[in-house]
């Protein structure tokens, strides 16, 4: 493999087609600005380089990027590429990772809005995410231990495993199908609207109005905190180690919650036997 060090480029597709390369220290960038340096691209590794280019990484194959950086100024920086490796690095351009596959990331930092859009088969860990879109129509997913601030995440997911992780965001996991979710805290607004498949596992559920009008949704040893007017128009099966505020227009199923502020059915929604319902703390307080 040979390598390019210590230089600058800054001119337009200034490596395109390179092959078998390691690109060490180097800096993409300068007045020229110019566009896709690293295009269609096949076994590069990146290493302690800082990008300031837009699309700087295009329709690669077998990419390698370790300990670099992308600036505000790296729009879209990595597109329609496959077999990739993402290491200690930092990233605030919009946009990154679209219409991807077989993406590996570890120990990493994305400050991207629209972060990673149709990506299948994405494996991420240790990481950090703040995006208002992040994982938008992606399929397998992997991820443990990641942190994320965003606003309207993983909507229109097929097949996630997530555990371990801390998401702050709202209108999340909508659409989604085949999704498992194991020891974390999910903190927001209008969880898992129109969703199917959906397990919830150890996990602590915060926010108003969770999984309505969705399909076959398990909550497995769960606490909820601020939740209210939850399950409406859902079948579940909830297994609840906490107070849940109220509930409303459940569809089927069963609910097991340690105290129910309060059931909630309107006058359309007459077959109040098709779901189970249960407040021990009533059992108790009967005994």
């Amino acid at each position: 493999m040979e390598t390019i060090k210590e230089e600058k480029f800054e001119k337009e597709r200034s490596l395109y087609g390179a092959s078998d390369k390691l690109i060490l220290s180097c800096n993409f960038g300068g007045p020229l600005d110019g566009e896709s340096p690293l295009k269609e691209c096949k076994n590069i590794e990146v290493k302690e380089c800082v990008f300031d280019l837009r699309y700087p990484l295009w329709h690669n194959t077998g990419l390698k990027i370790i300990n670099s950086s992308f600036s505000s100024l790296s729009r879209a920086p990595l597109w329609y590429s496959k077999n990739i490796s993402i290491n200690n690095t930092t990233v605030d351009g919009i946009k990154f990772l679209r219409e991807c596959s077989d993406v590996y990331i570890k120990n990493s930092t994305f400050n991207s809005p629209e972060f990673s859009w149709k990506v299948d088969n994405i494996k991420i860990e240790n990481s950090s995410v703040k995006s208002e879109y992040p994982f938008l129509m992606c399929n397998n997913l992997d991820i443990k231990n990641l942190k994320l601030e965003g606003k309207y995440s993983f909507q229109y997911v097929n097949k996630a495993k997530i555990v371990n992780s801390f998401f702050d965001t709202k209108d999340a996991f909508w659409h989604d199908n085949d999704i498992v979710i194991e020891n974390s805290i999910i903190k927001g607004e209008y969880l898992a609207w129109y969703a199917k498949n959906l397990t919830f596992k150890n996990c602590k559920i915060i926010g108003t109005q969770p999984f309505c009008y969705s399909e076959n949704i398990k909550l497995i040893n769960c606490t909820m905190e601020g939740c209210d007017f939850a399950f409406e128009y859902t079948s579940v099966d909830a297994d609840i180690h906490s107070k849940i505020l109220s509930i409303k227009n459940p569809l089927s199923g069963k609910i097991v919650a340690d105290e129910i502020g309060e059931i909630i059915f309107d006058e359309h929604r007459r077959d109040k036997n098709s779901v189970e319902i249960i407040d021990k703390s009533k059992i108790t307080a009967n005994k």
